[in-house]
């Protein structure tokens, strides 16, 4: 059950939520990071994620939420190489990247954290991923122009709302 009204998971998307691309259409893995600390692609083009996505991810597990990762890309084994190349993957508990129904990662990630869909938030770019998981019950937002802080406190207002104290 949640407590004070905080999700016990929150869970985000990658391609335009935390990174702006498609992993698997607009970038050529593999990718390496350079002395510089740049990201680059098999191209050298520049990989970046959304400006507010490292402080975001940092701040929210350093306030004790758990969180995790569904996508639905098939490009899985360069989606995980950019999670470690970005540093995050110290944040994510469970990490579900494959196609299908994201409805299907949902359940992985349930069986395997004993969190029920009610005490999850998900962070989105799809409206199709967002209806489905509000079928079933999980509180979810849609993110037009990748992650910010304010998409976020306003994703955290909502699961209040729903879920008061």
């Amino acid at each position: 059950m949640s407590n004070n009204s905080r999700p016990l998971l929150i869970i985000f998307d990658l391609d335009y939520t935390l990174w702006p691309f498609w992993v698997d259409t607009h970038v050529v893995p593999p990718f390496s990071k350079k002395a510089n600390g740049d990201i680059v692609d098999r191209h050298e083009q520049k990989i970046t994620s959304y400006p507010d996505s490292p402080e975001i991810l940092k701040n929210l597990f350093d306030n004790g939420y758990t969180l995790a990762v569904a996508s639905r890309t098939s490009e899985i084994k360069g989606a995980r190489q950019l999670l470690d190349l970005f540093g995050w993957n110290k944040y994510f508990s469970y990490i579900e990247i494959f196609p299908g129904r994201k409805t299907c990662h949902f359940e992985k990630i349930k069986s395997q954290s004993k969190i029920e869909f009610k005490d999850m938030l998900f962070f989105d770019d799809e409206h199709r991923n967002i209806r489905d998981l509000e079928e079933i019950g999980v509180v979810s937002v849609l993110v037009e122009n990748g992650v910010t802080h304010e998409v976020i406190q306003g994703g955290l207002k909502k699961y209040q709302q729903k879920y008061p104290a």
